[in-house]
C-alpha cells in the first residue's frame, strides 16, 4: 500500500508538482496520465524518493518511506523508469539477477526466480543474449524482468512503480506486459503506472489519476475520469465515448 499526501515538488524555482495526494491500497492499478511536461515522471520520482519533495509525506505500508532501509524499501518497492541505461555487455539472466540484489535466498532459488519472470516476461528466449543488441523494446521487456525478481515472490506488501512501460512496446507485448501488471494486482500489488495511451488505461486500470500542470485534477474510476469534458480539458482533444462491447470499458474514439 502506497500513501501520498501533499507531497510539493520543486526544480530551482518551478514548482513541478503542487500538493498531490491519494492513497493507493494493494491490489490496485493506478494509472497516471497527462501531457508531456504535466509532471508525471517527477510525481514518480518523488514519490520513490528519487528526488526530494518540497512538502508531503509518502508512506510505504504504513511507515514513511524516508523510514525504511534501502534494502528493506528495495523488497517492497521497484521502480521500472521510462529509459533505463545499462551499458555493459552482460547478459540477459544478468541484467535480471540484478533484481535479486537485496535478497539472500540463494544462488539455486535466485535461478528459479529468474527462469519464472523471464517466462512471465516472454524474455526467457532472450537469457543469454547480449543486453547491448537488444532492440528498446526488449530491453523494456528485460527490464520489467528485474523489477519482478527484485520483488518476487509478490504480496499485497508490493508496490511497482512504472514510468510508461508500454512506450517502446509493440501492440503484443503492451497487452502482454498489462496483463503480467494486472496478474500483480491480483496477487496483492498497489501499482502505479505513467500511460499514454486512453484506451490501455481504461481497459487496465481500476483507477485514473489526471495530472494537470502539476496538480490533481480528477482522480477516479476509470468510467468517471475518463469523459469527454476532462479528456478535451487535460489533452485538448475532442473525443466521443462509447462501452466496450466485451469489457465494459470505456472506450474513447478522438474526433
Amino acid at each position: 500500500m502506497l500513501n501520498v499526501t501533499d507531497i510539493s515538488i520543486t526544480r530551482g524555482n518551478q514548482q513541478i508538482i503542487e500538493q498531490v495526494s491519494f492513497a493507493l491500497p494493494s491490489g490496485t492499478v493506478m494509472g497516471v496520465l497527462g501531457t508531456n511536461g504535466a509532471g508525471k515522471s517527477t510525481l514518480l520520482a518523488g514519490i520513490s524518493g528519487e528526488i526530494p519533495t518540497r512538502t508531503g509525506k509518502v508512506a510505504l505500508n504504513g511507515r514513511s518511506l524516508n523510514e525504511w532501509p534501502a534494502i528493506e524499501r528495495a523488497k517492497q518497492m521497484a521502480v521500472l523508469p521510462q529509459s533505463a541505461q545499462l551499458n555493459f555487455a552482460f547478459t540477459v539472466s544478468e541484467v535480471v539477477a540484478f533484481g535479486r540484489l537485496p535478497h539472500k535466498t540463494g544462488a539455486q532459488k535466485d535461478r528459479e526466480i529468474i527462469e519464472t519472470v523471464l517466462t512471465l516476461t516472454d524474455t526467457q528466449y532472450l537469457a543469454q543474449r547480449n543486453y547491448l543488441e537488444l532492440s528498446g523494446g526488449e530491453r523494456q521487456r528485460v527490464h520489467l524482468s528485474r523489477i519482478l525478481a527484485q520483488l518476487w515472490p509478490i504480496t499485497d506488501q508490493s508496490v511497482l512503480l512504472l514510468d510508461e512501460p508500454t512506450s517502446m512496446l509493440d501492440p503484443l507485448h503492451q497487452h502482454t506486459l498489462l496483463k503480467i501488471v494486472r496478474q500483480c494486482a491480483s496477487e496483492g500489488a498497489a501499482v502505479l503506472i505513467i500511460l499514454h495511451d486512453l484506451n490501455l488505461a481504461a481497459r487496465y486500470c481500476d483507477r485514473i489519476l489526471l495530472l494537470d500542470d502539476g496538480k490533481v485534477y480528477v482522480d477516479d474510476a476509470p468510467c468517471h475520469a475518463l469523459t469527454t469534458s476532462s479528456i478535451e480539458h487535460i489533452f485538448g482533444l475532442p473525443v466521443s465515448i462509447s462501452h466496450h462491447p466485451t469489457l465494459g470499458c470505456p472506450l474513447i474514439i478522438p474526433s
